[in-house]
């Protein structure tokens, strides 16, 4: 059998693999895209929009579809729906600008006497000491500049060279320029809003086809997964646009009642601009808001206007950004906010003001990607809004690191839907298990390791006065469709409550009434009395007391002067046996004779290890329970509990003679 090598002599771990041929092909790829996108943006950017506007309009489509309208005359009634609205926006707009324009001179006035009334005040003071400043600077530079033109007209022979002036006159524009200039603007908006408008009604005539040919070009060799990855993008661009349009255009009817209220010009122009500036993420509603404050301050002689205006965002945004927005649809996009706003720069500097409407949704595509794609896992570890660490490694990180008070804080988030039990189980023993097998490899230093006991240790009693039971929340459906299994439904089903209560000690047979009737034992891992301490807190809150042993005690030389009194039974906890379970066996043969007919429980808790289904070798180590969490210690040792209550009531002095043989039992 290999030797395991020894803390002292730690072993040696390769060094890790440099880039491959396959990494730097996907960093080229990456590249290439990168820049085909930014050169061919005026390209893209309507097939982009076509392809978004065909996700809206997609349920419409689906709703007339059920009402046998057919698939042509439902694709064409849903476009001229969306260029009916596209044109009232547009129409809307259009006439709230002129109307605008018409006082315009009427709020250049208001503007220069607030900016007069400013100057006679502070700012004046201040802008008389700026242009004291700027004069004294320009005349030293005169000075200066006179000096060194002298000099240089002195060593030329004192003439100073004449400057010469130069005209410049543009020939007349031509009609062709003329016509340019005028329908330039107006024909280039037109031609790509015709373009979007054929490619949405092909995208929606052809949508089974267009699925079929994605899936044959990506996915064909894994169905499965490619439709898995389809339909979740689909799924989370469906239900975020469709929110997220509703959401902002409640918004902008909100900003546009809003300003009418307070009095503001062109109410509806603000309201729609507000509606489509929130698609920019954070700041869009506040860039919308610059220009209706600036607005009101040119048309109220004071600064009412402005200030009401200025709160009407203040508040708009906040409340529809951290309270209706979490109840609608929560966190459906998978995104972090680091994502957003890193998407949103990227974007932005790639395809402009339109760049940064699109970067959430080409972000959500990239996450899903990154879910679904084992090359770009990366993606979604960049941007998705998982948590970048298990429970477990995060508890083994923290702890590695000496920052018990972040590993509490995230154990105190994870019991409000689980158990304590389910949290050692799924939680602490996994993180402890993966410290005892990079121990067992040689890369965590002996420090480490009694760093890691002592914080476990600590960690434990912290969570002494805390029940084992589950809380309310556990019991409440998570309304996140990208939610995943939780800790708690692995450990044990939602319908099957945690271990219950121990039968009362009037009720237990004498032994059982002691202090401590359980003894835990400690395996003789670095870690497995952190282990057997969590199981005699478990014990404890389920009202059978237990006590701590380490391993030392029951050793060849320590069993002796082990004290048993009051014991009903023995647990061992293992973290790793080294599958080589020959010395629990001697452990077990010292047991028998040091407690005889008092039942031995085992807990294996890589739940993986062969003992827990190997019958033989099970009856070849001899214990009478074998379990594989912490929960089934309990229960098992409940059990015990409960059959002794019965024969107890069956047979009272069978169980008086046993407590009397144990007492009389030499040590």
């Amino acid at each position: 059998m290999p030797s395991t090598p020894t803390p002292s002599q730690p072993a040696r771990i390769p060094p890790p693999g440099t880039p491959g041929l396959s990494g730097l092909a996907t960093l080229a790829v990456a590249v290439v895209v990168v820049a085909a996108l930014y050169l061919g943006r005026e390209v893209f950017i309507p097939l982009v929009l076509a392809v978004l506007l065909s996700f809206v309009l997609a349920p419409v489509v689906g709703f007339l579809r059920r009402i046998h309208l057919g698939r042509v005359p439902s694709v064409i009634a849903a476009v001229l729906l969306a260029l009916g609205i596209i044109a009232g926006i547009g129409s809307v707009i259009g006439l709230q600008v002129a109307d605008l324009a018409k006082n315009l001179p009427q709020y250049q006035v208001t503007v220069q006497n607030k900016v007069e009334g400013l100057q006679q005040g502070v700012l004046g003071r201040v802008n008389e000491l700026i242009r004291r400043f700027n004069h004294q600077v320009s005349e030293a530079q005169n000075k200066a500049d006179t000096a060194s033109g002298a000099a240089a007209g002195a060593q030329s022979g004192g003439e100073a060279p004449k400057p010469v002036l130069v005209k410049v006159q543009e020939p007349d524009p031509s009609p062709i320029t003329l016509a340019e200039k005028v329908l330039g603007p107006i024909v280039s908006p037109l031609t790509n809003i015709g373009i979007i408008l054929v490619v949405v009604v092909f995208i929606l005539m052809q949508q089974e086809d267009l699925r079929d040919r994605i899936i044959r070009l990506f996915g064909s060799s894994d169905l499965h997964r490619t439709t898995v990855a389809m339909d979740e993008a689909a799924s989370r661009l469906g239900s975020y646009f469709l929110a997220q349009l509703g959401i902002n255009a409640a918004f902008g009817v909100l900003i546009g009642i809003g300003l009418w209220f307070i009095g503001v010009p062109s109410p509806i122009l603000w309201g729609v601009f507000s509606a489509l500036m929130r698609f920019v993420p954070y700041i869009g509603a506040f860039i919308s808001g610059l220009f209706p404050v600036a607005l009101a301050a040119a048309v109220d002689p004071g600064w009412s206007m402005a200030i009401w205006t200025a709160a009407l965002f203040l508040v708009a945004e906040p409340l529809t950004g951290q309270v209706v927005e979490p109840l609608l649809y929560g966190h459906s996009t998978g995104l972090s906010p680091f994502a957003v706003i890193v998407s949103t720069l990227f974007w932005g500097f790639l395809w402009g003001p339109i760049g940064l409407i699109l970067a959430t949704p080409f972000t959500v595509c990239l996450v899903v990607l990154g879910r679904h794609v084992e090359r770009l896992e990366f993606l979604d570890v960049l941007l998705g809004d998982r948590p970048p660490l298990t429970p477990v490694e995060n508890f083994y990180q923290r702890m590695l690191a000496g920052d018990p008070d972040e590993a509490q804080e995230q154990a105190e988030l994870l019991l409000k839907e689980r158990s304590l039990s389910s949290y050692y189980d799924e939680v602490a023993l996994k993180a402890l298990q993966l410290a005892a097998n990079d121990y067992q490899r040689g890369v965590l230093k002996p420090e480490q390791l009694d760093t890691i006991k002592a914080l476990t240790q600590s960690l434990v009693e912290e969570f002494a006065s805390r029940p084992d039971e589950e809380p309310e929340a556990a019991g409440k459906a998570s309304t996140d469709a990208s939610a995943e299994t939780s800790l708690a439904e692995k450990a044990h089903p939602k319908n099957e409550a945690v271990p219950p209560q121990a039968p009362p000690p009037e009720q237990r047979p004498p032994i059982w009434r002691s202090e401590a009737p359980v003894l835990c034992i400690a395996g003789r891992g670095p870690l497995d009395e952190a282990a057997s301490t969590m199981l005699a807190q478990l014990l404890g809150k389920h009202g059978i007391g237990a006590r701590v042993v380490p391993h030392e005690a029951v050793a060849r030389t320590g069993i002796r002067t082990l004290d048993v009194t009051g014991v009903a039974m023995v647990c061992i906890s293992y973290l790793d046996i080294s599958g080589n379970p020959a010395h629990l066996r001697f452990l077990l043969d010292r047991l028998k004779r040091k407690l005889p007919g008092k039942p031995i429980l085992v807990g294996l808790w890589p739940a993986e290890d062969m003992i827990l289904t190997d019958q033989a070798l099970r009856r070849q180590v001899g214990a009478d329970y074998y379990v594989a969490s912490l929960r089934q210690a309990v229960e098992a040792c409940l059990d015990v509990v409960r059959q002794e209550c019965e024969q107890m009531t069956r047979n009272p002095n069978l169980t008086v003679v046993r407590q009397n043989d144990q007492e009389r039992e030499p040590v």
